[in-house]
């Protein structure tokens, strides 16, 4: 019997997980990515700063399945998570600091230099987030319903999760709706008294998030990569790494990978998706597509206007994609001193993530700016300088840092980021740097920018937004992307969605892909 053809629509890293189970199910798959490396967001750069190796957009690993990079057997093909400790350091304008890690003791320590009520409690809020991320564990490799649908699978589905749920801690399932709805400043404040250990744990609220949420924070604490859960580690080369070890994985299982390859539209006869059609207008004739790119740009871009789906593709247009995220890469030629701790040798405050966000009131007013359409004046700054644990990344001597910038809206009064980027950088950026870091201005060689803009342009992210779509209780399980759409499988008959758009979202987890190839193998196998 001839083996069904499956075309995925992009070449991210769901995509290739994706492709790796679908081709272990016997189906022929052929992957199309528009760029010169697979990968989307989670990609290497060796052109931009030549001798160094960029992550470009991602740039840290927790959320990537250990089920997933077992069963597939990535750790034998270049997979590689290098361990943090400590994972936070917050530098303060007063010259005190903040760290924290998976040291218990040493957590303690740091926090009791301001609170002792905290530095007791601390443990206890880990403990409440360990326990709230280990119950949505299972739920992330559910696929959720359709709702209301008349379909057994979705009622099945359904009633397999409601067993779930009902039948675990109550304690525990009434934290995670609190935070779910509740504001995550307001949580914090349940828990502790210290501005800056609240302005520390605020961050994990608001990456790619112009609505904070208590989901979003526990997000962000649910991975394992890096060790321990809720602890973020680098990948080993960057986090191309990821992507090239799924790809040859995929390519030892039969998958064919076509790179500089732009898919202009999908392909139908009698409202079923039955190929695609290439910029150069070669069409490629399937028995399945799977689009790995963004609802958005799948069903707005992709899906040819017929009368049929006109509805579905106003709902579609409908869905929160609001974003206010940057991504700056700078080649360093050394280490940056800090004012509260010196030095230019590598030491802890160069090991984790450096977060310049001070205060919770820090926080609100770069939000407030963010909601009128300004780019912050005092951007929240997520750093991270990888090759102080690497060194294949950098050249000898030389160094790699990260800068994930908030609140920078895809949308800005009076100008364009093609013309404002740099002068915000200048302005605003670096003024916010030299509070910290005395001998910043010294040390930079090059500077990669990504604004909103350039993520669209570049990874093909719809308004820059990092997760292929808001986050929030209204775009979460049984409603992601949307209602009607959260089985992977679509109302085109024929086509089924596998990236971030879909349950559970963005990240580099790589388990969209997995439940997508899941489902498709239960249903076209």
């Amino acid at each position: 019997m001839d083996r069904k053809k499956i075309v995925i629509i992009g070449g991210g890293h769901n995509a290739l997980v994706a492709a790796c189970y679908l081709a272990r199910a016997n189906f022929e798959v052929w992957v199309f990515e528009k760029n010169k490396k697979v990968g989307g967001c989670c990609v290497t750069d060796e052109e931009t700063f030549p001798g160094f190796k960029v992550s470009s957009a991602s740039y840290v690993n927790s959320l990537f399945s250990s089920q997933i990079a077992e069963g597939l057997g990535l750790l034998e093909n270049g997979y590689e998570v290098i361990r943090r400790n400590p994972s936070s350091f917050t530098p303060l304008p007063c010259g005190r600091y903040l760290m924290l890690g998976p040291d218990h003791n040493m957590n303690r320590d740091e926090i009791s230099k301001f609170s002792i009520h905290d530095a007791e409690m601390y443990s206890c809020y880990e403990q409440a987030l360990k326990e709230v991320s280990e119950f949505i564990g299972p739920i992330l490799m559910m696929t959720p319903s359709n709702i209301p649908s008349r379909k057994r699978k979705d009622l099945s589905n359904l009633i397999k999760f409601l067993r779930y749920v009902l039948g675990g801690n109550p304690v525990v399932l009434a934290r995670l709706l609190h935070l779910m709805f509740c504001s995550p400043l307001s949580y914090l404040d349940s828990w502790f008294e210290t501005d800056v250990l609240k302005a520390t744990l605020l961050t994990g609220s608001i990456i790619g998030a112009v609505n904070p949420n208590g989901y979003v924070l526990l997000h962000h604490e649910m991975g394992d990569a890096g060790g321990s859960r809720g602890i973020w580690g680098y990948q080993r080369g960057g986090m191309g790494n990821i992507s090239e070890s799924l790809a040859h994985v995929a390519k030892q299982s039969g998958v064919r990978i076509e790179t500089e390859q732009t898919v202009r539209s999908l392909l139908l006869k009698n409202d079923r998706a039955i190929g695609i059609v290439l910029n150069n207008g070669v069409r490629v004739l399937a028995d399945i597509v799977v689009s790995g790119v963004d609802p958005k740009q799948t069903f707005l871009k992709l899906l040819p206007d017929a009368r049929i789906f006109r509805n579905l593709k106003k709902r579609v247009n409908n869905l929160d994609f609001s974003s206010a995220s940057m991504k700056i890469n700078i080649a360093l030629s050394g280490l940056p001193s800090f004012r509260c701790m010196p030095g230019t040798l590598p030491g802890p405050q160069h090991r984790g993530t450096i977060h310049i966000s001070p205060t919770t009131s820090y926080i609100a007013r770069a939000l407030g700016e963010a909601r009128l359409g300004t780019a912050s004046t005092r951007p929240i700054l997520e750093i991270t300088i990888p090759s102080v644990l690497d060194n294949t990344i950098a050249p000898v001597g030389k160094h790699l840092m990260n800068i994930f910038v908030q609140f920078t809206p895809y949308r800005i009064k009076n100008g364009s980021w093609d013309s404002f980027k740099q002068v915000y950088f200048q302005n605003h950026i670096m003024p916010t740097m030299r509070c910290y870091i005395e001998n910043i201005d010294n040390v930079i060689e090059s500077i990669e920018i990504l604004s909103p803009v350039d993520l669209e342009r570049r990874f093909g992210l719809t308004e820059g937004n990092i997760f292929h779509g808001a986050m929030n209780p209204s775009q979460l399980f049984m409603l992601r992307p949307l209602r009607g759409l959260a089985g992977y499988k679509t109302p085109v008959s024929g086509l089924y969605l596998c990236g971030a758009g879909t349950h559970p979202g963005g990240g580099v987890m790589g388990i969209c892909g997995f439940n997508a190839a899941r489902e498709i193998i239960t249903a076209e196998a």
